[in-house]
């Protein structure tokens, strides 16, 4: 099967494509993510909780290396914005797949965040936080 956005092969229990993030399944496909506390045109019916979806990444020995040469001339350092992309993609499926479990089929205040676990690991989390809820149409 693949992606209708981005072409990208995906399986049967996939919800969401790995690479572009966009819904592939039936349950997913309606499913509405913002940054904003509120969905234009829609009215909030219940508040399900906070939900979050984490991915922890590190680059190999090779991808380190790599980054390491591209630093040296400055600019992107094209190493790591594929992975960082993907985890990026991984912990917003991780947040609307935990929503769509507890019945939500919107998540509001969506906050997505990067850190380094520190301790000179090389090891980045990014987080993808916010609220699920239950919406419907407003009624006009």
């Amino acid at each position: 099967m693949k992606c209708p956005v981005c072409g990208n092969e995906v399986s049967e229990e996939d919800r969401f494509c790995s690479k572009c993030g966009a819904a592939v399944s039936k349950e997913a496909a309606g499913f509405i993510m913002v940054t904003t506390p509120t969905i234009h045109g829609y009215r909030i019916v219940k508040v399900l909780g906070v939900v979050t979806g984490l991915t922890p990444r590190t680059r190999g020995f090779l991808g380190q290396f790599v980054g390491g040469l591209q630093s040296v001339f400055g600019g992107e350092i094209t190493a790591f914005t594929s992975e960082l992309e993907k985890a990026r993609v991984e912990a917003m499926e991780r947040v609307r797949s935990k929503a769509i479990q507890i019945g939500a089929n919107a998540i509001i205040g969506l906050d997505i965040e990067t850190s380094d676990m520190g301790f000179q690991t090389g090891v980045v989390v990014i987080s993808a936080t916010g609220t699920a809820v239950i919406v419907e149409p407003e009624k006009t």
